[in-house]
């Protein structure tokens, strides 16, 4: 029997939140799709453990429209999961986030790597930001753990913030597997996804039966992505940009960290675990992948208070916390108010698109706050 998804619907206005400006910000999504800049997409906003908004756009793959059970690739958001999954294994007593990678992933201290620790990996300061892991490794932990052991320093780690695109959560994935004995996709799944109800709209490595519930991904000039399209890729659960989920799911896990690590009564982590996870650990300092400070926590960035920001939203609490995906998608938590949100589209945009689009539907979010 399918549960119920577990946080129930609610009109707008009983949590605090104005319907027009909601519909401005759909009208946003609509005018993009209308232009050409995506075919599809999905949007979610909750607040106080509760749906205010869930809306499909457009379409899913060509010809096939997008419907609430469409799954769209998370890309990026992504490694807010994966990080997710490395607080939980602190909570539960198998590391500390303070500790050396290498001390639980014996090997990694290699070429220089030996005294990263984990929230320098989490905080995009590991030094190794082009380090690649390919589609040879995927389903082969042995060679995963001999790629990211082998991973060669491009600077000091520490010395910089330097946005890691995929590298980093690789490693996660392999001291996952170290230190529990379980594939990653496995863990998160046990762990987070299934305890939270999530478990028909999340996903880490889709299975089989659910493929066909995959949105297309597709480049800016409208061609499918290789290899996003392909089964494989949705199977391997790419740790730091291969998650899928509906945007209700998305809103809904960062509801559950809004709530300290429960959802409709279903605990994974502690609020104590969540509080120190979405601090900004990295202050001002500039990420000099994205040319701007980025505040990151370990996962999530947060919006700070610097002038510029990136996919959060100009007038967002300075203590909101979320990630994007490459081009495509944003999700967010704002604890000052407690609402999520969640962007999901089926094209990766250029950034100079990317950026002042997510700035401006985020911004409509907030605004719609009462």
């Amino acid at each position: 029997m399918t549960l119920p998804f577990p946080l129930p619907e609610a009109h707008p206005t009983e949590l605090g939140l104005c319907p027009d400006r909601l519909e401005r910000l759909c009208a946003r999504i609509e005018g993009d799709i209308a232009a050409g800049h995506h075919p599809g997409a999905q949007v979610a906003l909750a607040r106080h453990g509760r749906i205010a908004l869930f809306r499909s756009f457009g379409e899913a793959r060509t010809g096939i429209g997008a419907t609430d059970e469409t799954l769209w690739l998370l890309y990026s958001n992504t490694k807010v999961i994966t990080a997710a999954a490395l607080w939980a294994l602190q909570e539960d007593g198998a590391l500390r986030l303070t500790d050396p990678v290498a001390q639980h992933l014996p090997g990694f201290e290699a070429n220089g790597k030996g005294a990263i620790t984990f929230i320098e990996l989490l905080t995009h300061q590991a030094g190794f930001p082009s380090a690649e892991v390919g589609p040879e490794c995927w389903e082969d932990a042995e060679a995963l753990r001999a790629t990211v052991c082998a991973f060669p320093l491009e600077w000091a780690p520490g010395s910089k913030v330097g946005y890691h695109p995929a590298s980093a959560h690789w490693v996660a994935a392999a001291v996952i597997r170290a230190v529990t004995g379980e594939d990653h996709r496995a863990f998160l799944w046990r762990r987070l996804i299934a305890p939270l109800g999530l478990d028909r709209e999340l996903f880490v490595g889709v299975p089989e039966g659910d493929m066909d519930r995959c949105a297309e991904m597709h480049d800016v000039d409208g061609s499918p992505r290789m290899p996003e399209c392909t089964d494989a890729h949705r199977a391997a659960g790419v740790p730091g940009g291969g998650g899928y989920g509906t945007a209700r799911a998305m809103a809904a896990f960062y509801q559950a960290l809004l709530a300290g690590g429960q959802l409709a009564g279903r605990r994974v982590l502690s609020p104590r675990s969540i509080a120190y996870a979405v601090r900004n650990y990295t202050g001002d300092r500039v990420d000099e992948y994205n040319a701007m400070p980025m505040h990151r926590g370990l996962g999530p960035h947060l919006r700070g208070e610097t002038a510029g920001s990136r996919g959060l939203g100009a007038i967002a609490h300075p203590l909101t916390f979320g990630h994007g995906g490459v081009g495509s998608s944003y999700c967010w938590a704002d604890p000052a108010s407690g609402v999520s949100f969640a962007f999901l589209s089926n094209t990766r945009q250029t950034e100079d698109f990317h950026g002042p689009r997510m700035d401006m539907i985020s911004t409509l979010a907030h605004a719609a706050i009462l």
